[in-house]
C-alpha cells in the first residue's frame, strides 16, 4: 500500500534507513534523482535514535518535509537537519531530494558578505 501523503513516505524511509532496507529506499526515490542501489550503504555502526518531523507542507502533488533525525555513530551523537522534497505521480509519492537547513544559511551568510 502506497504512503497516504509525503510526510509517512518520510516516516516509512527513516524506519527502513533504521532496519536497513535499503531497497524499500530505493524503490521509494525517484527515478530522476535515484542513485544506483549499490550506493546506498546500511551503516551497521550506525544506531538510529529518532525523528521529529518539524513542518509538513502538502501542495497538490509536491510537498515539502523538514525533519531532524538523530543517531549514533562510535558513541558519538548526530543530527541530521533536512528539508526534503517529495512528488506525486501516478497516485504514488516519491523522495526527489533534500537541503540543509544549517549549509544553506552559510551560503545565505557568503552571499550577503560578497
Amino acid at each position: 500500500m502506497p504512503a497516504p501523503d509525503a510526510e509517512k513516505l518520510m516516516r516509512s524511509r527513516y524506519s527502513a534507513y533504521v532496519l536497513g532496507h535499503m531497497s524499500y529506499v530505493h524503490a521509494s526515490w525517484h527515478a530522476s534523482t535515484r542513485p544506483p542501489l549499490d550506493e546506498l550503504v546500511h551503516d551497521h555502526g550506525m544506531r538510529w535514535l529518532g525523528l521529529d518531523v518539524k513542518k509538513f507542507v502538502p501542495d497538490g502533488n509536491e510537498a515539502t518535509v523538514e525533519f531532524v533525525a538523530r543517531s549514533k555513530v562510535d558513541g558519538r551523537a548526530h543530527r541530521l537537519h533536512e528539508v526534503s522534497r517529495f512528488v506525486r505521480e501516478d497516485g504514488r509519492w516519491f523522495y526527489i531530494d533534500g537541503v540543509f537547513p544549517a549549509e544553506q544559511g552559510k551560503n545565505n551568510q557568503k552571499d550577503k558578505q560578497a
